[in-house]
């Protein structure tokens, strides 16, 4: 029997790209919703050059507070069993994006609503990072609930602002770029 050597502890790996990304996996408002807004960014690392590898994940709140999403958006093709994209129907409250050669993200979603101040939850893959990283995407229009949200108000306003996604120039649009390390680094929370 032959004795295979073991694998270092500083890989990453193995890698799958099941689902990883999804055609549609920025899409998460039904199409054609008025309400919809567009989320976007991009993603730099600690020297400001951008990460064209890095993958977005959101997770929201429906307009109406409520967390429970629509599950069964996804749809297969009855031919090889692959991914074809998402219903355009249902709001799922989830959606995954991969950076493109610029760095660039983009979203279309549905304003989130919350008892408090309604965030977007972001978690990060990309390369460099042995685990993901979290952190929330809060809105300017919100300032009011914004201020008494425990996280927000915990923070420097320095800080704080990293959290805070900027008007786009067109309506409904918003702009929230994630730093990985260095000046204006995005503020990132540990689970436990």
């Amino acid at each position: 029997m032959t004795e295979l050597s073991p694998t270092p502890s500083h890989t990453v790996g193995p890698f799958y790209g099941y689902a990883l990304p999804f055609p549609g996996g920025g899409e998460m408002a039904p199409a054609g919703h008025a309400d919809a807004i567009t989320l976007h960014g991009y993603v730099y690392d600690g020297a400001g050059a951008p990460v064209p590898d890095a993958l977005v994940e959101l997770w929201q709140a429906a307009p109406d507070g409520s967390l429970a999403g629509a599950p069964g958006s996804m749809r297969r093709s009855p031919v090889t069993g692959g991914f074809l994209g998402r219903n355009g129907v249902d709001f799922t409250g989830f959606g995954r994006i991969a950076t493109d050669a610029d760095g660039h993200w983009s979203a279309r979603t549905l304003p989130p609503g919350a008892p408090a101040a309604p965030y977007v939850s972001v978690c990060l893959h990309a390369r460099g990072l042995l685990h993901h990283l979290f952190t929330r995407v809060y809105f300017p229009e919100n300032a009011e609930a914004n201020a008494t949200d425990p996280l927000l108000a915990s923070l420097d306003p320095s800080r704080r602002e990293t959290l805070v996604a900027r008007p786009g120039s067109q309506p409904g649009t918003y702009r929230f770029d994630i730093r990985l390390q260095g000046e204006g680094e995005t503020v990132f929370l540990e689970f436990r």
